[in-house]
């Protein structure tokens, strides 16, 4: 964790923190009263309507000033994922310093674009002398709940375009990283309008109460379990909520791919993060033509990775046991361990590990393990490793392994997932302009990309009549010239219709319509 709930020495709430590497420890955090959680949303409600009154380019203005106070922070954010996640220095620089810096700026450069009004295309017969159009408000104040496992990146996803839309949020971050969330607060504080942006400190009570507060939206990434309360407290209001869940992400590989970039791509992809991550490769099908070489060369570099520099320990004690008891399960039902298997220390440290002789029904195959675990098994029908890829509750991302990219994209496509790659696996949720989510207990709604302003934003039509008319067409009264109309337009409008008579009968009861 970093973190777990406790009281202090006044016997407020605090968050004891400690360094997942070697379990020392690192400080306490003030965990937010539920009870003051009404008044934190209430600040931020008054917040966003002036905030909503800058207009965009005081608002564009400012996030880019955040933008420059992210980076100058990101050597002292680094430091601190490492003590609270104990995340090693490259992933984090890339995973969440870069990434950002890449998500700024393209929201900055396209925020314009998005949120630019259309028209709406009025036909001037009949809506003479009107014009309308729809543009996107904000919906206005956002609850955001983030997780532990990306906590400057995620929360960033939906802070940065629902600030730029005119919104308002309060941030509920994981009690497993209260230091790292803490400090981006700050950071933010510093740049923005007070109120704008909220921090709720705590755990599971401090987030419904955010969750069932009056908030205008939900963000929520997490488990499915909490996911389901969410979804029913917010249909419960009828409030919009936007859920990632998670994933069971396979890897399949083909006879032809192209066997060392294969081995490198998956064994990082399963063990970056320490495999905490949504798009971690947890299942492996390789054609069985392969499987013993590709499996042969996995254990090997996989036994090159090195303990905290190139792959960190688990982040809390829970996730920990959830890996061991996986690994376990599989062991006892026939798997093989080749390499790992083992939770050694230093800390929350658990080996990286590869498991051949799984079986489907397995946990390691069936359940998120979220740990740095890579289960392998052949395939020799092609059409039943998809149906086993796509034999599990969950479907953020696939990727499929060939050297035949136009048969790659066409498998991937093929399969019940929000995002198919080919070659390569689980950086995409960095893209900013490409949608990340996907069906099944994965959830519903997506970050990153335009459409996730559809949960940040609420579209309104705006329509202005200039007509000086005392009457419109359809208005009262309703009698034999108005019926003379309806039916003349739609003759001229109806394939095979009778034009000429059509046309008479619709300047008939035009002429006529308001006489006596």
């Amino acid at each position: 964790m970093g973190g777990r709930l406790d009281l202090g020495a006044d016997g407020a709430a605090v968050i004891r923190c400690f360094d997942p590497r070697d379990l020392s420890d690192t400080g306490t955090v003030a965990v937010t009263p539920v009870a003051d959680v009404p008044a934190v949303i209430a600040r931020a409600r008054a917040a966003q309507l002036l905030w909503q009154d800058q207009g965009l380019k005081r608002r564009k203005w400012a996030i880019a000033d955040l933008h420059q106070a992210f980076l100058a922070a990101g050597e002292e954010l680094v430091g601190l994922l490492a003590e609270e996640v104990g995340r090693p220095s490259g992933e984090a620089w890339t995973g969440e310093i870069v990434a950002n810096h890449d998500l700024f700026g393209w929201w900055l450069s396209q925020i314009d674009d998005l949120l630019t009004a259309f028209p709406l295309d009025l036909n001037p017969v009949n809506y003479p002398r009107k014009r309308g159009r729809v543009q996107l408000d904000p919906v206005g104040v956002v609850g955001l709940v983030t997780p532990w496992n990306l906590p400057v990146a995620i929360p960033l996803r939906c802070l940065v375009p629902a600030l730029l839309a005119g919104n308002a949020v309060v941030w509920k971050a994981s009690e497993h990283t209260p230091r790292v969330s803490a400090r981006l607060f700050e950071i933010i504080r510093a740049t923005l309008p007070e109120g704008v942006v909220e921090l709720v400190q705590g755990g599971g009570d401090q987030g419904a109460a955010v969750v069932g507060g009056a908030v205008d939206a939900v963000f929520f990434t997490g488990s499915v379990r909490t996911g389901r309360r969410i979804a029913a407290a917010c249909a419960e209001r009828f409030v919009p909520c936007s859920l990632e869940l998670g994933g069971k992400d396979a890897a399949v590989v083909l006879h032809d791919a192209e066997l060392e970039r294969t081995v490198e791509g998956i064994v990082w992809a399963a063990n970056g993060l320490a495999g905490q991550n949504c798009a971690a490769v947890e299942r492996c099908y390789v054609d069985a033509r392969i499987h013993d070489a590709f499996v042969d060369k996995v254990v090997a570099r996989v036994e090159k990775l090195r303990p905290i520099l190139d792959v960190g320990p688990l982040c809390n004690p829970a996730q920990l046991d959830i890996v061991k008891d996986h690994v376990a399960d599989a062991v006892a039902r026939g798997a093989t361990v080749r390499t790992g298997g083992e939770a050694p220390g230093p800390g929350l440290f658990h080996q990286p590990t590869v498991l051949t002789g799984v079986t489907d029904d397995m946990k390691v195959m069936a359940e998120e393990t979220f740990g740095p675990v890579l289960p392998i098994a052949p395939f020799d029908d092609l059409q039943d490793a998809l149906r086993r890829v796509d034999g599990t509750p969950y479907g953020l991302t696939t990727s499929i392994w060939t050297r035949d990219l136009e048969l790659g994209e066409t498998l991937g496509t093929q399969l019940h997932c929000g995002v198919v790659t080919v070659n390569n696996h689980a950086f995409t949720g960095a893209l900013p302009m490409g949608t990340w989510g996907g069906p099944k207990e994965t959830g519903h709604g997506v970050t990153n990309s335009r459409f996730a302003l559809y949960h940040l934003t609420r579209p309104r039509t705006v329509l202005v009549d200039a007509l000086a008319m005392p009457h419109e067409m359809w208005w009262f009264p309703y009698n034999d010239a108005l019926d003379r109309v309806g039916k003349g337009l739609i003759e001229l409008q109806r394939k095979g219709g009778s034009k000429l008579p059509g046309a008479r009968a619709a300047l008939s009861g035009f002429i006529n319509r308001w006489k006596d």
